[in-house]
């Protein structure tokens, strides 16, 4: 089955190729329909707008205290036994998992279902290192068979019908070809028993990680993800640095809200909390758990107090089931690790502009995705912001910005917003035009009203409780 590269960059032409491609329009149709009428029976007679409400202020409320959090999480975890390391970005943090691996010789590793394992490439990164990587969650099963990438964050394979799966199933793992969704289950269920009980090594993502007992929160209904975290030897568990909430009491909202959001289920099939290795005269459970904390381009986003709110996401999915563009284009359409209106407003935070400069467009600001969303991230808002930048007109904030302008109308644009913000340069430049041509002019121009913000930063959340401790640490030597 010969598989197609998708990029950011030529989102215009792969939505236009989805468009005409029949079979896509219809499995999405069906998928979208379906999970927009669980949701709304799942949430019955709750009041759903106090809820969102309590989801938002729960999660705004950890993000106002992220870098004091995330020392609490810390410390919490080591006490309970579970090792913490910070990666700066994706590379970083394939780096330490990949060393790990090593550490103990490790020839297979069977993930859980993790977005910032494939926002990190963490498969091939291992896989290039001679360590298999396999996915245990049926959908990112299903879709490392056939050589793709996940179209949903939360239903990997959603873009498959039931014949496409079957003739998956029957070519790469060589079972009799069927249509009964049951026995091919089994099927992958056995295949993979066999590789839990193999494996050195299980990693997996984190739904919630909870600062004030050190917790990990993991959602799942295949029980995958509880095999992966207990079977092999090492569990290491992933996950960006936003995913941390203060409080044990803040998960149960955000779980109602996580669950309904997404399947349309009350619960899940499993919830699984993680609070440390196996201890003594336990019978199960890994001997080491180590968690890896990413931020790959997230410090970036927390220091702008707008576009802060991408972080505010719990990765339910519920912007893209009812989103009128993704549900007829498809996940693969934007080709980027998350798609649909979650993924247009933030990876342009971890690629840059310069290549998904299209996606903050590919919305049609119905407001579908704000209206949905359970902690009430105002995601059209964030897109008109981020196609100013993509044309140099916003805060200049996001890596790339001015992407949409030629090289020329940008330079010309710096150079205007570099004078406006040099008013004795100005001045004097303009005095001696003056002088030479007679051209003083009567205003400065259209690009007087620009307020440059200030630069961030350039240094990551990390980086900023090194230098809390290590002024600490002076101050008690003082």
């Amino acid at each position: 089955m010969s598989v197609q590269t998708f990029t950011p960059a030529a989102f215009h032409r792969q939505a236009h190729e989805a468009l005409e491609n029949p079979q896509i329009r219809a499995n999405f149709r069906k998928a979208m329909d379906g999970l927009m009428s669980k949701r709304r029976d799942s949430f019955g007679e709750w009041d759903l707008e106090t809820l969102r409400e309590l989801g938002a202020n729960i999660r705004l409320r950890a993000l106002a205290r992220l870098p004091d959090l995330l020392e609490q999480l810390e410390a919490n975890c080591q006490a309970n036994g579970i090792r913490v390391h910070w990666a700066e970005d994706g590379e970083h943090a394939c780096r330490i998992i990949r060393e790990l691996c090593e550490a103990r010789e490790a020839k297979s590793v069977i993930k859980g279902k993790s977005m910032v394992s494939e926002e990190m490439h963490l498969n091939a990164h291992l896989e290039a290192a001679g360590i298999e990587a396999l996915e245990s969650d049926l959908g990112e099963y299903l879709v490392q068979l056939n050589e793709q990438t996940p179209s949903h964050i939360i239903m990997p394979a959603i873009h498959l019908n039931t014949d496409e799966i079957a003739d998956i199933m029957h070519d790469k793992t060589g079972i009799e070809r069927t249509r009964d969704v049951d026995a091919m289950t089994a099927a992958a269920r056995l295949q993979l028993r066999e590789r839990f009980m193999a494996a050195d090594v299980g990693v997996s993502g984190v739904n919630f990680a909870v600062a004030e007992t050190g917790t990990l929160c993991l959602v799942e209904n295949e029980g995958n993800g509880r095999m992966t975290t207990t079977v092999p030897p090492v569990h290491i568990a992933v996950t960006g640095i936003e995913k941390v909430v203060e409080h044990l009491r803040d998960v149960a909202p955000l779980y109602s809200l996580l669950t309904r959001s997404a399947t349309g289920q009350h619960v899940t099939t499993y919830f699984n909390m993680i609070s440390g290795p196996r201890r003594a005269g336990e019978h199960d459970g890994p001997e080491e758990v180590h968690l890896v904390l990413v931020d790959n381009g997230r410090s970036g986003i927390y220091q702008d107090d707008q576009l802060l709110d991408t972080l505010r996401c719990i990765r339910c999915g519920a912007c893209m089931n009812h989103c009128p563009v993704y549900t007829r284009v498809g996940g693969h359409t934007y080709g980027t690790t998350y798609p649909g209106p979650i993924g247009s407003i933030l990876m342009p935070h971890l690629e840059g502009l310069e290549s998904t400069k299209d996606l903050p467009t590919a919305s049609s600001l119905c407001g579908a995705c704000g209206e949905v969303c359970p902690v009430k991230i105002p995601i059209p808002d964030l897109l008109v912001r981020l196609r100013r930048e993509a044309v140099g007109e916003g805060r200049g904030n996001v890596r790339g910005a001015g992407a949409k302008r030629s090289r020329k109308e940008l330079a010309a644009w710096k150079g205007w917003q570099w004078l406006a913000t040099h008013p004795g340069v100005w001045r004097s430049g303009t005095a001696l035009a003056g002088r030479l041509r007679g051209l003083t002019p009567a205003h400065l121009g259209p690009w007087t009203d620009y307020r440059a913000a200030p630069k961030p930063a350039k240094t990551t959340l990390h980086g900023l409780l090194k230098q809390r401790r290590a002024q600490a640490a002076e101050e008690k030597d003082a």
